[in-house]
């Protein structure tokens, strides 16, 4: 058998066709490498038992535990049995509850002093723990060969715990990986030979059977330094190939042109650019003027001056004779983006209009919900080259949309934005446009060389003159209710002095959603006993009691995404010319909504947020010259992990610093997202906010190694392992990015 192909072996024929098919449905394993790479979520000792006390809730777990004792209690008179069984391990107590026919084997084995392992799902039954009907294997029973061989491999060693799913127990896929534990001596090593000896890595077949089969923890430690530096090497180098990749492809080089649009817009600024601004801009001015496509990411702090930076961008390109488009998210973002830019822009965007000015362009909007008319002429303006700048959502980028030669892609909201989609309407160009993806959603530099390292980086963080700070403080609703009463008293005294507020609330809610029959009864009763479980409040609710209580007598609107565009857009233009005092809204305010006079923000349920997402809504608030309030509300308990959330947003105004905390809480599975799922298999081992140094070496290495030998023709194995994590669809995704 060929050193390939070995590791390419489909599961069933080792394994069988049964668990081969749980595998491959439940745990995406397919072949021998698949079942090789997933690598155990921790070790446990003979004797160290895992704490009953820290299990998690609705999890799947793998303990190992004593007996304490075991009983046979009868119910529905004598007709049901149950078999109640309680484990120890010093640290808390569990139980396990088996029924019905099941409960005779357990019983003859579950007896008080025997130690085993048992894995199930936990859940909660009269306040206290349980796993119902857990699978077990006895670790001390002498009479079965089976828990012999389990006592030998467990006495004395370190035992490995992986991750399992209902249908797939830990030491069922220990059993699996056995099977499969020989072929890892054909492993492919990816990593060039002078590397792996120049910083003294244990060879891959051998790093595979110290993290299945560790003799010592000094063997899991080794394992993994070397298993971890593949993966970010491996995914390293799929990017700077991207990379060159990149540099080789054909552009129009896009340069300003002196007494053109650009400068007219600079000229009638009523500020000037803070340094950031003006660097950020020489980075993008450079990129614009060389041949190869511009592959950018400009990271801001919300309220920055991102979109000042990309507009400047944008003319510089119509300048040149090209034209610009700009992707929204949403359909508010986007008009509000065309409002805003077509304001800052004044008669230079009513290019060949009446009163417009001679080095004007058309700036145009184009989205889904524009009525036929409007539409058609929008088209025809980006056909004729009439508009230089169009400002769109996803509706950007279907077929009938044509430019008459599209220069600049803006992408804002990378994180909401398809990677196809950008695709999609980079095609468009007669070549392939520059490319500017624009986020306020600050990334960890090891995040950014993860998910973005195709792009090249710049950083805007310093917020421009007439910003005012935000004050955010949490509001513990059910501890303290007169804190609440005081926060709606605080959006009054705003609304007194002049400014306005928002509310935002995690749910729309209306009857459909309460009146779900029987199941909402349910529902309620379940929110009645338990706080925890109520639904999240929701914007239709809190609007009427706002209305009818706390904010009485002011004009109280709401926006949520259900609303008509129009319906929408008229919310937004009301709010924005002072004629709506608070506007309760859900998330559809999270980005690029600019009200200067909006100064309080009341968040309701803020422990249903995320980090990142409490940030964004904050930088609603301050953008103006009066000082931003956010109040955080929330029920959660003072000592749970949500309020140790809320409290770090309160504590600090600095995206970076969050977006890092935000990380660690969540790890990179959430965050990453989709930007991730293109390299899915990769990321087994390493954590990108942990292994900060491991990524930016694998990353110079990478790049010398790319930058020497583009097309890897003296490292065939790095090929091969290459060509195996991007099958065609990650090939495309990557390309895509």
């Amino acid at each position: 058998m060929d050193r390939v192909s070995s590791f390419d072996e489909p599961l069933k024929k080792l394994l069988g066709g049964a668990t081969a098919k749980v595998m491959a449905e439940h745990l995406d394993l397919h072949t021998v490498g698949d079942l090789l790479h997933h690598y155990p979520r921790r070790y446990e000792e003979r004797g160290k038992l895992t704490a009953l006390a820290d299990l998690p809730l609705d999890e799947h777990v793998t303990v190992v535990a004593q007996v304490a004792d075991a009983r046979i209690l009868m119910f529905n008179n004598g007709r049901g049995k149950r078999l109640e069984v309680t484990l120890t391990d010093g640290s808390g107590r569990l139980q396990l509850v088996f029924f019905g026919h099941g409960v005779h084997k357990p019983h003859k084995e579950l007896l008080p002093g025997r130690q085993a392992m048992f894995a199930g799902k936990v859940s909660v039954f009269n306040r206290k723990m349980q796993l119902a009907h857990p699978t077990y294997q006895l670790l001390d029973a002498s009479d079965a060969d089976e828990a012999t061989e389990a006592v030998d491999a467990f006495a004395g060693r370190l035992l490995p715990i992986y991750p399992a799913c209902k249908q797939l127990d830990s030491w069922r896929i220990a059993k699996a990986v056995d099977a499969v534990l020989p072929s890892a001596q054909d492993a492919v090593d990816p990593l060039p030979a002078s590397l792996r000896e120049g910083r003294g890595f244990t060879p891959l077949p051998e790093a595979l059977l110290k993290v299945h089969r560790p003799q010592t923890k000094a063997d899991i430690e080794d394992a993994k330094a070397r298993l971890k530096w593949d993966e970010a090497f491996v995914l390293q180098v799929a990017l700077a190939r991207r990379r060159y990749a990149d540099t080789q492809l054909p552009a129009a080089a896009r340069r300003p042109v002196a007494d053109g649009l650009l400068d007219a817009f600079d000229a009638k600024l009523p500020f000037t650019l803070t340094e950031g601004q003006e660097k950020v801009s020489k980075e993008i001015f450079d990129d614009l003027a060389t041949e190869h496509p511009m592959h950018r990411l400009l990271q801001g702090e919300v309220g920055s001056g991102k979109t000042m930076v990309a507009l400047r961008a944008m003319l510089a390109v119509v300048d040149a004779g090209g034209q610009a488009a700009m992707l929204a998210p949403t359909e508010v973002l986007a008009q509000q983006h065309h409002r805003s830019i077509t304001e800052m822009m004044g008669e230079l965007a009513e290019g060949g209009m009446l009163g417009g000015s001679e080095q004007g362009t058309k700036v145009v909007l184009l989205t889904g919900s524009m009525g036929t008319a409007a539409r058609r002429q929008a088209l025809l303006d980006l056909v004729t080259g009439e508009a230089g700048i169009v400002i769109g959502t996803h509706a950007l980028i279907e077929d009938k949309v044509q430019f008459h030669d599209l220069g600049l892609v803006v992408v804002d909201e990378q994180h909401r934005f398809g990677v196809e989609q950008r695709d999609a309407l980079r095609s468009k160009g007669k070549q392939p446009p520059h490319l500017l993806v624009m986020t306020a959603t600050p990334i960890p530099r090891t995040v950014a060389m993860t998910v973005f390292g195709d792009l090249e980086t710049s950083v805007l963080d310093q917020l421009p003159a007439g910003r005012s700070p935000i004050a955010s403080h949490v509001v513990p609703a059910k501890d303290k209710p007169h804190f609440l009463a005081r926060a709606w008293e605080r959006v009054r005294e705003e609304v007194g002095n002049g400014h306005q507020a928002y509310v935002v609330c995690p749910r729309i809610g209306d009857d459909a959603e309460e009146a779900e029959g029987k199941k909402g009864k349910a529902k309620k009763k379940t929110a009645e006993e338990d706080p925890e479980k109520r639904p999240p409040l929701a914007v239709l609710e809190i609007a009427d009691e706002l209305r009818r209580g706390a904010l009485a007598g002011l004009t109280v609107e709401v926006l949520h995404g259900r609303m008509h565009p129009d319906e929408k857009d008229d919310v937004m233009r009301r709010f924005a010319a002072g004629d709506v005092d608070v506007l309760v809204a859900t998330t559809v305010i999270e980005v690029g909504v600019n009200v200067p006079n909006a100064t309080a923000m009341v968040i309701m349920d803020a422990d249903r947020f995320g980090v990142s997402q409490l940030h964004q809504l904050r930088g609603r608030v301050g953008r103006g010259s009066a000082p931003g309030l956010c109040l955080l509300v929330s029920e959660a308990h003072e000592a749970s992990p949500a309020r140790a959330r809320l409290s770090a947003v309160a504590a600090t105004l600095d995206g970076f610093e969050l977006s890092r905390i935000d990380l660690e809480q969540r790890r990179e599975g959430d965050v990453l997202g989709q930007a991730q799922s293109g390299v899915r298999s990769s990321l087994r081992m390493l954590t990108v906010i942990d292994d900060e140094e491991v990524i930016a070496a694998a990353r110079e290495e990478a790049v010398a190694i790319v930058a020497a030998d583009p097309e890897l023709e003296h490292l065939p194995e790095l090929r091969t392992v290459l060509a195996a994590l991007l099958d065609k669809e990650r090939e495309e995704y990557l390309d895509k990015g």
